[in-house]
Protein backbone atom coordinates (compact mmCIF):
# COMPACT_ATOMS: atom_id res chain seq x y z
CA UNK A 1 0.00 0.00 0.00
CA UNK A 2 1.25 3.26 -1.01
CA UNK A 3 1.48 6.45 1.28
CA UNK A 4 -1.84 8.58 1.15
CA UNK A 5 -1.30 11.37 -1.57
CA UNK A 6 -4.02 13.83 -1.23
CA UNK A 7 -6.42 14.36 -4.39
CA UNK A 8 -5.60 17.81 -5.04
CA UNK A 9 -1.54 16.79 -4.56
CA UNK A 10 -1.69 13.75 -6.77
CA UNK A 11 -0.81 15.98 -10.19
CA UNK A 12 2.11 17.78 -8.84
CA UNK A 13 3.67 14.81 -6.73
CA UNK A 14 3.16 12.84 -10.03
CA UNK A 15 5.05 15.97 -11.97
CA UNK A 16 7.37 15.94 -9.06
CA UNK A 17 8.41 12.48 -9.66
CA UNK A 18 8.65 12.57 -13.93
CA UNK A 19 11.04 15.52 -12.95
CA UNK A 20 13.27 13.11 -11.23
CA UNK A 21 13.19 9.98 -13.55
CA UNK A 22 13.88 13.11 -16.38
CA UNK A 23 17.10 14.06 -14.14
CA UNK A 24 18.22 10.60 -13.71
CA UNK A 25 18.83 10.36 -17.04
CA UNK A 26 15.99 8.45 -18.39
CA UNK A 27 14.21 10.54 -21.33
CA UNK A 28 10.67 11.24 -20.75
CA UNK A 29 9.22 13.56 -23.18
CA UNK A 30 5.51 15.54 -22.80
CA UNK A 31 3.16 12.67 -24.39
CA UNK A 32 4.71 10.20 -21.89
CA UNK A 33 4.31 12.54 -19.15
CA UNK A 34 0.14 12.69 -20.10
CA UNK A 35 0.37 8.77 -20.46
CA UNK A 36 1.61 8.90 -16.76
CA UNK A 37 -1.38 11.00 -15.33
CA UNK A 38 -3.71 8.68 -17.66
CA UNK A 39 -2.40 5.80 -15.96
CA UNK A 40 -3.52 6.91 -12.44
CA UNK A 41 -7.08 7.40 -13.44
CA UNK A 42 -7.15 3.23 -14.60
CA UNK A 43 -4.97 1.36 -12.00
CA UNK A 44 -5.96 0.79 -8.53
CA UNK A 45 -3.91 3.69 -6.84
CA UNK A 46 -4.05 1.13 -3.16
CA UNK A 47 -1.87 -1.37 -5.29
CA UNK A 48 2.06 -0.20 -5.09
CA UNK A 49 2.54 -2.88 -7.64
CA UNK A 50 0.25 -2.10 -10.24
CA UNK A 51 1.27 1.37 -10.38
CA UNK A 52 4.59 0.94 -10.29
CA UNK A 53 4.28 -1.71 -13.45
CA UNK A 54 1.71 1.11 -14.95
CA UNK A 55 4.00 3.99 -15.13
CA UNK A 56 6.74 1.64 -15.66
CA UNK A 57 5.45 0.87 -19.02
CA UNK A 58 4.63 4.72 -20.18
CA UNK A 59 8.11 5.89 -19.11
CA UNK A 60 10.40 3.73 -19.97
CA UNK A 61 12.04 2.45 -23.07
CA UNK A 62 14.61 -0.21 -22.30
CA UNK A 63 14.93 -2.51 -19.27
CA UNK A 64 18.21 -0.97 -18.35
CA UNK A 65 16.64 2.13 -17.09
CA UNK A 66 14.49 -0.23 -14.81
CA UNK A 67 16.55 -0.40 -11.99
CA UNK A 68 16.93 3.50 -11.51
CA UNK A 69 13.04 3.53 -12.32
CA UNK A 70 12.67 1.28 -9.21
CA UNK A 71 14.56 2.81 -6.86
CA UNK A 72 12.87 6.59 -7.63
CA UNK A 73 9.34 4.80 -7.29
CA UNK A 74 10.49 3.82 -3.83
CA UNK A 75 11.30 7.18 -2.88
CA UNK A 76 8.57 9.05 -4.35
CA UNK A 77 5.71 6.27 -3.87
CA UNK A 78 6.73 4.88 -0.47
CA UNK A 79 4.94 1.64 1.27
CA UNK A 80 2.46 3.26 3.75
CA UNK A 81 3.81 3.67 7.28
CA UNK A 82 1.14 1.75 8.97
CA UNK A 83 1.89 -1.74 8.48
CA UNK A 84 -0.94 -4.27 7.39
CA UNK A 85 -3.03 -6.27 9.78
CA UNK A 86 -0.69 -9.01 11.38
CA UNK A 87 -1.93 -12.31 12.11
CA UNK A 88 -0.73 -15.51 14.02
CA UNK A 89 0.57 -13.22 17.02
CA UNK A 90 3.12 -11.82 14.79
CA UNK A 91 0.74 -7.77 14.31
CA UNK A 92 1.38 -4.72 16.18
CA UNK A 93 -1.22 -2.23 18.07
CA UNK A 94 -1.93 -0.82 14.74
CA UNK A 95 0.45 2.48 15.66
CA UNK A 96 2.92 3.30 13.01
CA UNK A 97 5.91 1.58 13.36
CA UNK A 98 8.14 5.05 12.51
CA UNK A 99 6.88 7.13 15.31
CA UNK A 100 6.38 4.19 17.98
CA UNK A 101 9.43 2.38 16.65
CA UNK A 102 7.48 -0.86 18.57
CA UNK A 103 9.17 -4.67 17.78
CA UNK A 104 7.22 -7.49 16.89
CA UNK A 105 9.51 -9.07 19.25
CA UNK A 106 8.56 -8.67 23.11
CA UNK A 107 11.77 -8.96 24.83
CA UNK A 108 12.14 -7.20 27.78
CA UNK A 109 15.44 -5.35 28.72
CA UNK A 110 17.05 -7.66 25.56
CA UNK A 111 20.24 -6.25 24.62
CA UNK A 112 21.39 -5.84 21.08
CA UNK A 113 22.88 -9.75 20.90
CA UNK A 114 19.97 -11.13 21.96
CA UNK A 115 17.62 -9.14 19.95
CA UNK A 116 20.03 -9.81 16.72
CA UNK A 117 19.94 -13.15 17.45
CA UNK A 118 16.34 -13.30 17.54
CA UNK A 119 15.79 -11.28 14.39
CA UNK A 120 18.00 -14.07 13.11
CA UNK A 121 15.50 -16.80 13.80
CA UNK A 122 12.95 -15.43 12.52
CA UNK A 123 14.70 -14.35 9.32
CA UNK A 124 15.98 -17.95 9.14
CA UNK A 125 12.02 -18.70 9.13
CA UNK A 126 10.54 -15.99 6.67
CA UNK A 127 13.75 -17.23 3.87
CA UNK A 128 12.51 -20.37 4.38
CA UNK A 129 8.91 -19.77 3.76
CA UNK A 130 9.80 -17.29 1.09
CA UNK A 131 6.77 -14.68 1.44
CA UNK A 132 8.27 -11.44 0.04
CA UNK A 133 5.78 -9.25 1.72
CA UNK A 134 6.57 -10.41 5.05
CA UNK A 135 10.27 -10.59 4.06
CA UNK A 136 9.15 -6.43 3.21
CA UNK A 137 7.97 -6.08 6.57
CA UNK A 138 11.16 -7.70 8.64
CA UNK A 139 12.88 -5.60 6.81
CA UNK A 140 11.17 -2.40 7.99
CA UNK A 141 11.82 -3.65 11.46
CA UNK A 142 15.20 -4.74 11.19
CA UNK A 143 15.94 -1.63 9.89
CA UNK A 144 13.94 0.19 13.06
CA UNK A 145 15.74 -1.72 15.98
CA UNK A 146 19.40 -2.59 14.20
CA UNK A 147 20.15 0.30 11.67
CA UNK A 148 20.12 3.10 13.97
CA UNK A 149 23.12 5.36 14.37
CA UNK A 150 24.13 8.14 16.82
CA UNK A 151 21.75 10.85 16.35
CA UNK A 152 22.74 14.19 15.01
CA UNK A 153 21.59 17.75 14.87
CA UNK A 154 20.10 17.06 11.31
CA UNK A 155 18.20 14.48 12.66
CA UNK A 156 18.08 10.43 13.24
CA UNK A 157 20.54 8.26 10.27
CA UNK A 158 20.15 4.92 9.47
CA UNK A 159 22.32 2.37 7.68
CA UNK A 160 21.92 -0.74 5.53
CA UNK A 161 25.28 -1.89 6.52
CA UNK A 162 24.65 -1.76 10.60
CA UNK A 163 21.63 -4.48 10.04
CA UNK A 164 23.03 -6.94 7.44
CA UNK A 165 26.41 -6.65 9.61
CA UNK A 166 23.86 -7.34 12.83
CA UNK A 167 21.86 -10.00 11.04
CA UNK A 168 24.93 -11.61 8.87
CA UNK A 169 22.30 -13.41 6.40
CA UNK A 170 24.73 -15.13 4.45
CA UNK A 171 26.28 -17.12 7.15
CA UNK A 172 22.43 -18.79 7.03
CA UNK A 173 22.97 -20.18 3.61
CA UNK A 174 24.00 -24.23 5.16
CA UNK A 175 20.84 -24.23 7.33
CA UNK A 176 18.66 -22.93 4.46
CA UNK A 177 19.84 -25.88 2.22
CA UNK A 178 19.21 -27.92 5.01
CA UNK A 179 15.61 -26.54 5.02
CA UNK A 180 15.57 -26.55 1.38
CA UNK A 181 16.71 -30.00 0.61
CA UNK A 182 15.28 -33.40 1.25
CA UNK A 183 17.79 -35.80 2.31
CA UNK A 184 18.89 -37.21 -1.08
CA UNK A 185 18.64 -33.74 -2.75
CA UNK A 186 22.44 -33.00 -2.06
CA UNK A 187 24.53 -32.57 -5.02
CA UNK A 188 22.44 -32.62 -7.76
CA UNK A 189 19.84 -30.53 -9.87
CA UNK A 190 17.68 -30.15 -6.42
CA UNK A 191 20.92 -28.20 -4.63
CA UNK A 192 21.55 -26.24 -7.84
CA UNK A 193 17.67 -24.76 -7.86
CA UNK A 194 17.52 -24.29 -3.78
CA UNK A 195 20.80 -22.65 -3.83
CA UNK A 196 19.69 -19.73 -6.54
CA UNK A 197 16.43 -19.69 -4.60
CA UNK A 198 18.16 -18.71 -1.65
CA UNK A 199 20.39 -15.95 -3.84
CA UNK A 200 17.08 -14.77 -5.07
CA UNK A 201 15.85 -14.57 -1.56
CA UNK A 202 18.79 -12.90 0.17
CA UNK A 203 19.29 -10.30 -2.67
CA UNK A 204 15.42 -9.20 -1.92
CA UNK A 205 16.21 -9.05 1.83
CA UNK A 206 18.96 -6.85 0.96
CA UNK A 207 16.86 -4.53 -1.13
CA UNK A 208 14.05 -4.46 0.91
CA UNK A 209 16.61 -3.28 3.35
CA UNK A 210 18.47 -0.64 1.29
CA UNK A 211 14.43 0.67 0.25
CA UNK A 212 13.65 0.88 3.58
CA UNK A 213 16.45 2.99 4.48
CA UNK A 214 16.37 5.46 1.42
CA UNK A 215 12.68 5.60 2.43
CA UNK A 216 13.97 7.21 6.10
CA UNK A 217 16.82 8.87 4.63
CA UNK A 218 13.92 10.76 2.73
CA UNK A 219 11.87 11.40 5.39
CA UNK A 220 14.55 13.06 7.28
CA UNK A 221 16.44 15.10 4.30
CA UNK A 222 13.93 15.23 1.58
CA UNK A 223 13.26 13.02 -1.25
CA UNK A 224 15.28 14.83 -3.86
CA UNK A 225 18.72 15.05 -1.95
CA UNK A 226 18.23 11.05 -1.52
CA UNK A 227 17.72 10.53 -5.04
CA UNK A 228 20.38 12.63 -6.09
CA UNK A 229 22.53 10.05 -4.06
CA UNK A 230 21.10 7.43 -4.52
CA UNK A 231 20.60 6.58 -8.00
CA UNK A 232 23.38 5.30 -9.99
CA UNK A 233 24.00 6.83 -13.31
CA UNK A 234 22.22 5.14 -16.19
CA UNK A 235 25.31 2.09 -17.86
CA UNK A 236 25.04 4.72 -21.17
CA UNK A 237 26.16 7.30 -18.74
CA UNK A 238 28.85 5.38 -16.37
CA UNK A 239 31.99 6.58 -17.13
CA UNK A 240 34.38 4.28 -19.02
CA UNK A 241 37.70 5.60 -16.47
CA UNK A 242 34.95 5.37 -13.32
CA UNK A 243 33.46 1.73 -14.30
CA UNK A 244 33.05 -0.56 -11.50
CA UNK A 245 33.50 -4.21 -11.65
CA UNK A 246 29.67 -4.41 -11.29
CA UNK A 247 29.07 -2.11 -14.37
CA UNK A 248 31.61 -4.19 -16.60
CA UNK A 249 28.65 -6.80 -17.70
CA UNK A 250 26.27 -4.15 -18.60
CA UNK A 251 28.91 -2.18 -20.29
CA UNK A 252 29.79 -4.92 -22.53
CA UNK A 253 26.07 -5.60 -23.58
CA UNK A 254 26.05 -1.84 -24.59
CA UNK A 255 28.67 -1.44 -26.62
CA UNK A 256 28.02 -4.33 -28.54
CA UNK A 257 24.76 -3.03 -31.03
CA UNK A 258 27.02 -0.23 -31.51
CA UNK A 259 29.05 -2.26 -33.81
CA UNK A 260 25.49 -3.31 -35.83
CA UNK A 261 24.37 0.45 -36.25
CA UNK A 262 27.52 1.23 -38.10
CA UNK A 263 27.12 -1.69 -39.97
CA UNK A 264 24.11 -0.65 -41.09
CA UNK A 265 25.25 2.64 -41.90
CA UNK A 266 27.90 1.63 -43.90
CA UNK A 267 25.96 -0.59 -46.17
CA UNK A 268 23.40 2.21 -46.58
CA UNK A 269 26.81 4.21 -48.18
CA UNK A 270 27.64 1.75 -49.57
CA UNK A 271 24.03 1.14 -51.79
CA UNK A 272 23.68 5.00 -52.30
CA UNK A 273 27.21 5.12 -53.49
CA UNK A 274 26.81 2.64 -56.05
CA UNK A 275 26.37 4.68 -59.06
CA UNK A 276 29.54 6.55 -60.35
CA UNK A 277 30.32 9.03 -62.89
CA UNK A 278 27.48 9.81 -65.83
CA UNK A 279 27.76 7.30 -68.67
CA UNK A 280 27.02 10.07 -70.96
CA UNK A 281 26.80 7.66 -74.31
CA UNK A 282 23.95 5.51 -72.46
CA UNK A 283 22.06 8.70 -71.60
CA UNK A 284 21.81 10.49 -74.90
CA UNK A 285 20.80 7.53 -76.79
CA UNK A 286 18.11 6.29 -74.19
CA UNK A 287 17.02 10.13 -74.77
CA UNK A 288 16.24 8.69 -78.27
CA UNK A 289 13.23 7.84 -77.50
CA UNK A 290 11.97 10.86 -75.79
CA UNK A 291 12.52 13.32 -78.10
CA UNK A 292 16.02 14.30 -77.03
CA UNK A 293 15.03 14.62 -73.19
CA UNK A 294 17.40 12.59 -70.69
CA UNK A 295 14.21 11.53 -68.49
CA UNK A 296 16.52 8.85 -67.56
CA UNK A 297 20.39 8.98 -66.63
CA UNK A 298 22.62 6.27 -66.97
CA UNK A 299 25.99 6.23 -64.40
CA UNK A 300 29.16 3.57 -64.96
CA UNK A 301 29.19 1.26 -62.17
CA UNK A 302 31.67 1.88 -59.24
CA UNK A 303 33.47 -0.55 -57.35
CA UNK A 304 32.72 -0.44 -54.41
CA UNK A 305 35.24 -1.42 -51.48
CA UNK A 306 34.51 -2.32 -47.88
CA UNK A 307 36.67 0.45 -45.86
CA UNK A 308 39.64 -0.76 -44.14
CA UNK A 309 39.61 0.16 -40.38
CA UNK A 310 42.87 0.73 -37.79
CA UNK A 311 42.51 1.15 -34.99
CA UNK A 312 45.54 2.91 -32.61
CA UNK A 313 44.55 2.36 -29.15
CA UNK A 314 46.58 3.39 -25.95
CA UNK A 315 46.52 0.44 -23.14
CA UNK A 316 47.99 2.09 -20.18
CA UNK A 317 46.77 1.68 -17.04
CA UNK A 318 45.11 5.30 -16.88
CA UNK A 319 43.13 4.28 -19.64
CA UNK A 320 42.51 0.79 -19.27
CA UNK A 321 38.68 0.60 -18.31
CA UNK A 322 37.94 2.94 -21.87
CA UNK A 323 40.49 0.52 -23.81
CA UNK A 324 38.60 -2.34 -22.95
CA UNK A 325 35.10 -1.25 -24.31
CA UNK A 326 35.99 0.13 -27.73
CA UNK A 327 38.74 -2.69 -28.44
CA UNK A 328 35.03 -4.84 -27.58
CA UNK A 329 33.76 -2.49 -30.67
CA UNK A 330 36.82 -2.84 -32.90
CA UNK A 331 36.35 -7.06 -32.51
CA UNK A 332 32.84 -6.59 -33.65
CA UNK A 333 33.87 -4.54 -36.30
CA UNK A 334 36.00 -7.34 -37.88
CA UNK A 335 33.24 -9.09 -39.83
CA UNK A 336 32.12 -5.71 -41.52
CA UNK A 337 35.29 -4.38 -42.16
CA UNK A 338 37.56 -5.77 -45.02
CA UNK A 339 40.44 -5.42 -43.08
CA UNK A 340 40.27 -4.52 -39.25
CA UNK A 341 44.09 -3.92 -37.73
CA UNK A 342 44.34 -3.43 -34.22
CA UNK A 343 47.66 -1.82 -32.67
CA UNK A 344 48.10 -0.95 -28.78
CA UNK A 345 50.52 0.92 -27.25
CA UNK A 346 52.14 2.31 -24.17
CA UNK A 347 55.83 3.97 -24.50
CA UNK A 348 56.41 1.14 -27.84
CA UNK A 349 53.54 -0.17 -30.74
CA UNK A 350 52.88 -3.62 -31.53
CA UNK A 351 49.98 -5.03 -33.55
CA UNK A 352 47.34 -6.69 -31.52
CA UNK A 353 45.16 -8.43 -33.99
CA UNK A 354 46.27 -11.70 -33.95
CA UNK A 355 44.43 -11.66 -30.24
CA UNK A 356 40.92 -11.07 -32.35
CA UNK A 357 40.32 -13.82 -34.37
CA UNK A 358 36.71 -14.44 -35.00
CA UNK A 359 34.42 -16.07 -31.98
CA UNK A 360 37.54 -14.70 -29.48
CA UNK A 361 36.63 -13.83 -25.84
CA UNK A 362 37.20 -9.87 -26.10
CA UNK A 363 38.08 -10.12 -22.18
CA UNK A 364 40.36 -12.63 -22.56
CA UNK A 365 42.14 -11.25 -25.33
CA UNK A 366 42.72 -8.10 -23.88
CA UNK A 367 43.87 -9.88 -20.47
CA UNK A 368 46.28 -11.58 -23.31
CA UNK A 369 47.48 -8.13 -24.89
CA UNK A 370 48.61 -7.07 -21.14
CA UNK A 371 50.82 -10.49 -20.88
CA UNK A 372 51.85 -11.45 -24.27
CA UNK A 373 52.13 -7.65 -26.78
CA UNK A 374 55.20 -5.74 -26.80
CA UNK A 375 53.53 -2.66 -25.60
CA UNK A 376 56.13 -1.22 -23.02
CA UNK A 377 59.43 -0.95 -24.10
CA UNK A 378 60.88 1.42 -21.11
CA UNK A 379 58.86 2.84 -18.16
CA UNK A 380 55.32 1.78 -18.56
CA UNK A 381 53.93 5.54 -19.07
CA UNK A 382 52.60 6.52 -22.11
CA UNK A 383 54.88 7.77 -24.93
CA UNK A 384 52.52 8.81 -27.84
CA UNK A 385 55.51 10.26 -29.79
CA UNK A 386 57.26 7.47 -29.69
CA UNK A 387 54.26 4.97 -30.20
CA UNK A 388 53.53 6.98 -33.37
CA UNK A 389 56.86 6.86 -34.93
CA UNK A 390 57.54 2.74 -34.57
CA UNK A 391 53.88 2.54 -35.72
CA UNK A 392 54.69 4.62 -38.90
CA UNK A 393 58.23 2.97 -39.41
CA UNK A 394 56.94 -0.61 -38.57
CA UNK A 395 53.70 -0.67 -40.26
CA UNK A 396 53.70 2.47 -43.03
CA UNK A 397 51.34 0.16 -45.63
CA UNK A 398 48.73 -0.31 -42.78
CA UNK A 399 47.57 2.75 -43.72
CA UNK A 400 45.88 4.23 -47.32
CA UNK A 401 43.78 5.74 -49.27
CA UNK A 402 40.80 3.33 -48.13
CA UNK A 403 41.81 3.28 -44.61
CA UNK A 404 39.83 4.78 -41.73
CA UNK A 405 42.17 5.84 -38.61
CA UNK A 406 41.42 5.43 -34.55
CA UNK A 407 42.80 6.85 -32.72
CA UNK A 408 41.71 5.80 -28.97
CA UNK A 409 43.77 7.55 -25.56
CA UNK A 410 43.80 10.32 -23.54
CA UNK A 411 46.50 12.12 -24.90
CA UNK A 412 48.61 12.85 -21.61
CA UNK A 413 52.41 12.25 -22.74
CA UNK A 414 54.08 12.46 -19.54
CA UNK A 415 56.02 15.79 -20.80
CA UNK A 416 57.16 13.59 -23.36
CA UNK A 417 57.05 14.65 -27.50
CA UNK A 418 53.69 14.37 -28.50
CA UNK A 419 54.76 13.22 -32.15
CA UNK A 420 52.74 15.57 -33.85
CA UNK A 421 54.61 15.39 -37.83
CA UNK A 422 54.04 11.73 -37.68
CA UNK A 423 50.17 12.02 -36.74
CA UNK A 424 49.68 14.77 -39.25
CA UNK A 425 51.33 11.92 -41.86
CA UNK A 426 49.35 9.38 -41.06
CA UNK A 427 45.88 11.32 -40.72
CA UNK A 428 46.67 12.83 -44.74
CA UNK A 429 47.44 9.30 -45.67
CA UNK A 430 44.09 7.85 -44.65
CA UNK A 431 40.93 8.07 -45.69
CA UNK A 432 39.40 9.91 -42.44
CA UNK A 433 40.65 10.00 -39.12
CA UNK A 434 39.26 10.17 -35.90
CA UNK A 435 40.68 10.15 -31.95
CA UNK A 436 38.18 9.42 -28.83
CA UNK A 437 39.06 11.15 -26.15
CA UNK A 438 37.82 9.54 -22.56
CA UNK A 439 38.83 12.56 -20.67
CA UNK A 440 36.32 15.53 -20.11
CA UNK A 441 37.18 18.38 -22.68
CA UNK A 442 37.62 20.97 -20.23
CA UNK A 443 40.49 19.10 -19.11
CA UNK A 444 42.17 18.64 -22.69
CA UNK A 445 45.32 20.71 -22.43
CA UNK A 446 46.12 20.71 -19.14
CA UNK A 447 48.87 19.51 -17.02
CA UNK A 448 50.68 17.08 -19.32
CA UNK A 449 47.60 16.30 -22.10
CA UNK A 450 48.63 17.34 -25.53
CA UNK A 451 44.96 16.59 -26.67
CA UNK A 452 44.48 20.24 -27.70
CA UNK A 453 47.32 19.89 -29.81
CA UNK A 454 46.62 16.65 -31.71
CA UNK A 455 43.13 17.96 -31.83
CA UNK A 456 44.92 20.59 -34.62
CA UNK A 457 45.65 17.98 -36.84
CA UNK A 458 43.13 15.23 -36.42
CA UNK A 459 38.93 15.54 -35.56
CA UNK A 460 39.14 14.68 -31.54
CA UNK A 461 36.32 13.51 -29.83
CA UNK A 462 35.03 13.65 -26.43
CA UNK A 463 33.85 9.98 -25.65
CA UNK A 464 33.82 9.42 -21.85
CA UNK A 465 30.68 6.69 -22.12
CA UNK A 466 28.92 4.21 -24.07
CA UNK A 467 25.96 7.04 -24.54
CA UNK A 468 28.74 9.56 -26.26
CA UNK A 469 30.08 6.27 -28.16
CA UNK A 470 26.58 5.47 -29.69
CA UNK A 471 26.74 9.79 -30.83
CA UNK A 472 30.01 9.13 -32.44
CA UNK A 473 28.87 6.02 -34.17
CA UNK A 474 26.03 7.67 -35.18
CA UNK A 475 27.59 10.33 -37.00
CA UNK A 476 30.66 8.35 -38.07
Amino acid sequence: MTTPVAAGGLAGHLDGFVRAVREAGIPVGISQAVDAAEILTVVDLLDREQLRHGLAAVLLQRAAQRPTYDVLFDLWWPLSDRPPAASDGEGTDGSPDDEAGESTLDVPGSDDADLAALMRERLLRLLLDGDEEALRRFAREAVELLGRGQPSPSGQSYFSYRVLRALSPDTLVSQLLAGLLAEGDRGGLGEQVARQTIRERLSALRSAIESEVRRRTAAEKGRDKVAKNAVRPLVDQVDFLRAQSTDLAELRRAVAPLARRLAVRLSARRRLGREGRLDFRKTVRASLGTGGVPVVTHHRPRKVHKPELVVLCDVSGSVAGFSHFTLMLTQALREHFTGVRAFAFVDTTDEVTRFFKPGADVVDAIARIGREADVVGFDGHSDYGTAFEVFADRWASAVGPKTSLLVLGDGRTNYRQPGLPVLADLVRRSRSAHWLNPEPRRLWGSGDSAANRYGEVIDMVECRNAAQLSEFVTTL
